[in-house]
């Protein structure tokens, strides 16, 4: 399985095949994670040497402290990637814009009010599908005209979320 990796902006490719083995950015890596039982922490064995991780989940995906320094930690599959690259398509530079669910779901969080200001990718909303949490975000700067869903609604793809102007 095939995943996208941002660590603090920086982004990397980790392929984990069906025996185990890790390759980061095509570079096999001698790699061995244990979670230390009902914590979250973790002993990674990476190149022969041994590291304790302190890992946190995050609305956006983990927070680890590794020897003192904290690490902002976002982790993607194929999949998500997909999702993601289909709900980025180029905006109008002006004008409405409407912004739609990609997918099928629950809408599970509004994090805007009408009236507000919005910068491109900032966060919107929440959808839920298929168990998961998507982050809808704006496509593009602009202002929130009018918002046509309500926590705990379901909604279609395609079905228009949010309006700019």
């Amino acid at each position: 399985m095939k995943y996208y990796v941002r660590v603090n902006g920086d982004e990397f490719e980790v392929d984990v095949d069906s025996s185990g083995q890790v390759t980061l950015n095509g570079e096999p890596m001698d790699v061995d994670i244990v979670q230390v039982p009902n914590q979250n922490l973790y002993s990674l064995l990476f190149n022969h040497y041994s590291y304790e991780l302190a890992v946190e989940e995050t609305r956006a995906g983990y927070r680890i402290l590794l020897g003192g320094e904290q690490y902002e930690v976002e982790v993607t599959d194929e999949r998500q990637r997909r999702l993601m690259a289909g709900r980025s398509l180029p905006a109008p530079p002006s004008g409405e814009n409407h912004v739609t669910a990609p997918i099928p779901g629950l809408i599970v969080k509004i994090e805007v009010k009408e009236g507000e200001a919005v910068r491109a990718g900032q966060p919107l909303m929440i959808l839920e599908a298929m168990k998961m949490e998507n982050e809808i975000r704006a496509p593009r700067d602009g202002e929130i005209r009018s918002i046509h869903v309500t926590p705990g609604q379901s909604v279609e793809q395609g079905v228009v979320l949010i309006t700019l102007k």
